[in-house]
């Protein structure tokens, strides 16, 4: 056992800040004051589409390698639309949000209808502000519900989406008086909001909050803290905002150890517990809840992505794929509204590389999700992923 706690606090040590860097990275909080109400302009209904995709090439490696898989998405989606002709225009904003802002005006100067990406929360604001009075409208690849609004939408999976999804679940299975475990960076707070706003939402009770500083000391501190405060607040769940790259494996050692078994507090995750593959060896997270996106669309896109070329796509590749999937749909219309914001925002929404997706009239979006557990250090779907919407977790 010894062995077994120093190797969870050296990986700890070692994964920690790059995963905070990552996050704030991709997830810059910025203001969208400056933002118009987003209308949209009109498109010629008998002409290709021209859509401009903006992404982080000229970047670091990383930019580079994940530029490469966005537009190879893209092009992808374009070739499986059924009788609509895209026009793309690929723009590298080398993951710097000055840059995109010049090249999201500079692809309107061009002639694009609406912008696709970028990838980083300044970036997708910046350029928002570059198009605003423009009327173009912004879906960036951003989770950032920060930026949301105006003419800017996100199409990363969202903190609020899971947790209420989550949330939902487990208020329907008598999971219903919920602690919450969060960092006090701004992944964490924003992570606590988000699931605090999904108790409110689905009538769940919320039993207490904990957090902890991104630290080896002030993880361990808040192993008693978490443990008065599931006590005394009687709670029967424990949600956790951590990742597998950050504080979740010596939770999931401690918190057990510590006597708060999951038999009599269910333990949820809001971020991925199947991600990497090694995470599902941890004693700890066996029986916990977290969400996923439809198992069967990923695995159909993924195939797809690798029978064409050659790799694995890249986690977020599939946005770029969901963006030429949504213009699609709404360009086969013919209507010269087809991206407006209200077009949009139908309620139907739409089908992409991981699921159904919809797009909120807040700039955030609201996705299908599948509810899973760990078993025998196998992921198990609890609730399978809604096919439309108005199904279970909406």
């Amino acid at each position: 056992m010894i062995a077994f706690l120093n190797a969870s606090r050296k990986k700890l040590r070692l994964l920690m800040l790059p995963f905070a860097a990552l996050f704030l990275a991709a997830c810059d909080p910025a203001t969208v004051g400056s933002l118009s109400t987003g209308g949209g302009v009109k498109i010629d209904a008998n002409a290709p589409v021209p859509v401009a995709l903006l992404i982080p090439r000229g970047g670091t490696q990383n930019d580079n390698l994940l530029a490469k898989n966005l537009e190879n998405a893209a092009r992808m989606a374009i070739r499986d639309l059924d009788g609509v002709k895209i026009d793309l225009r690929v723009y590298g904003t080398a993951g710097n949000a000055g840059t995109a802002a010049n090249m999201a005006a500079q692809a309107v100067n061009d002639g694009a209808k609406i912008i696709l990406g970028p990838v980083y929360g300044e970036s997708a604001n910046a350029a928002g502000v570059a198009v605003a009075k423009q009327g173009v409208n912004v879906l960036s690849f951003s989770n950032n519900p920060t930026i949301a609004g105006g003419n800017v939408f996100v199409l990363g999976q969202t903190f609020s989406n899971t947790a209420n999804r989550l949330v939902g679940y487990a208020k329907r299975n008598g999971k219903d008086r919920i602690v919450v475990l969060h960092a006090s960076d701004v992944a964490g707070q924003l992570g606590r909001n988000a699931i605090q706003q999904a108790i409110s939402t689905n009538g769940a009770t919320l039993a207490g909050t904990v957090d902890y500083a991104l630290s080896q000391e002030s993880v361990v501190a808040a192993i008693p803290r978490v443990k008065a405060t599931v006590q005394s607040g009687n709670a029967n769940a424990l949600f956790l905002t951590t990742s597998s790259a950050s504080a979740l494996p010596l939770f999931a050692q401690l918190l057990p150890e510590a006597g708060i078994s999951s038999a009599s507090t269910q333990y949820v995750g809001l971020t991925r517990w199947d991600i990497p593959k090694q995470t599902l060896d941890m004693p700890g997270v066996q029986g916990g809840w977290f969400a996923k996106p439809d198992p069967a669309a990923t695995a159909a896109f993924s195939q797809k992505y690798s029978a064409a070329y050659g790799s694995a796509p890249h986690p977020l590749a599939g946005l770029a794929f969901d963006g030429i999937a949504a213009v699609g749909a709404l360009a086969k219309s013919g209507k010269s509204s087809a991206l407006t914001a209200s077009s949009l925002t139908q309620g139907a929404g739409f089908r992409g590389a991981t699921g159904i997706f919809r797009l909120r009239r807040d700039g955030t979006n609201e996705r299908g999700l599948a509810v899973a557990t760990i078993r025998d250090k196998s992921v198990v779907i609890l609730e399978a992923a809604p096919r439309a919407f108005g199904g279970a977790g909406f």
